[in-house]
């Protein structure tokens, strides 16, 4: 069994609550993953609950563990104590941190899993040296992160940024949010194949190999499958992804007259196509954001992490909590 991290720091866990899969990593003080287990996300809460103490318990039978974090997808409450309410997962205004830590015999602490990712990001990957940034993580929709002076910004009640719900489109497409014309409606993996199905309906190009797949099975686009075909150069998906990469760039121009951050970094399912969208998303930005051309611009990068950021920040967090709670 092994229980110290170089420089003889404890070594945490950090759990990426999703919802179609948990998955948790052991993680040392240097943000490395020594220890990987995956188990299905169950649909009632006392299920996710007994998953996760099952998850962790068997990390813990090889390693010597001291704090346990979770990254969740959905509000998190300004303790880090409570899951208020999760769009994908069962907990609603549910204490998690003390009814997994009675189970554990360990600390369990909560973050939204933008702020972890982005806290991971800030200790080793993409962020690193940032003062001000954000994080947006783009998958099925937009989830976002904030560090202000190297601290993650929560907001009054732990629920902000929700800058995937800005509003770009006075009355565009629906969102499950229950408003119109959000970000993420627009500048998503969703958002691509809604683009491409939008795009032939008011203009057909039934000769590449994307528009028939989108005529024969509509309901079947998916974002990966739009990004795959721009790779291969389809002209539909390629117009897709010039309109992804437009309204990137106007979002993140929105974000800077905002924040002003020096840093950005995108995450998410969707920066691993970057190459596809992202140095004409940075053309948009430049000269969507007020003031183009007489200010300084944030730089732009992928994340270094992947999808273990939000693994790596949940237990880096954890562990900063123990650190907190000793002295």
């Amino acid at each position: 069994m092994t229980g110290r991290s170089t420089g003889g720091a404890p070594l945490t866990v950090g759990v990426d609550v999703g919802g179609t899969n948990i998955r948790a990593s052991v993680v040392d003080a240097d943000g490395e993953v020594l220890d990987t287990v995956a188990a299905p996300t169950p649909h009632s809460a006392k299920a996710l609950d007994a998953a996760l103490v099952r998850t962790v318990r068997e990390l813990c039978q090889r390693h010597d563990i001291a704090a346990v974090g979770l990254a969740v997808a959905g509000f998190v409450d300004a303790d880090r104590a409570r899951v208020r309410f999760a769009p994908h997962l069962p907990w609603k205004d549910a204490p998690v941190a003390r009814t997994l830590t009675a189970k554990l015999d360990l600390p369990v602490v909560l973050e939204h899993d933008a702020n972890a990712a982005a806290w991971a990001e800030y200790r080793f990957g993409a962020a690193a040296g940032g003062h001000n940034a954000v994080l947006i993580a783009i998958g099925t929709g937009i989830g976002a992160a904030l560090l202000v002076d190297g601290e993650l910004y929560r907001g009054t009640h732990g629920i902000a940024p929700e800058l995937g719900h800005l509003q770009m489109v006075p009355d565009g497409r629906p969102c499950p949010c229950g408003k119109r014309g959000c970000w993420e409606r627009y500048c998503s993996g969703t958002a691509l194949a809604d683009t491409a199905i939008e795009l032939l309906a008011t203009d057909p190009v039934s000769s590449t190999v994307l528009a028939r797949e989108v005529v024969r099975e509509p309901g079947s686009l998916t974002g990966r499958r739009v990004a795959a075909a721009a790779q291969d150069g389809d002209p539909l998906a390629v117009r897709v992804l010039a309109d992804f990469a437009r309204w990137l760039g106007l979002g993140l121009a929105f974000v800077s007259d905002i924040f002003d951050p020096d840093l950005v970094v995108v995450a998410g399912g969707v920066s691993t196509s970057a190459p596809l969208f992202l140095d004409e998303a940075r053309e948009h930005y430049a000269r969507s954001v007020t003031g183009a051309g007489h200010r300084p611009l944030a730089r732009i990068r992928t994340t270094q992490l992947g999808e273990a950021a939000g693994m790596i920040g949940a237990a880096e967090l954890a562990r900063a909590a123990l650190v907190t709670a000793a002295g």
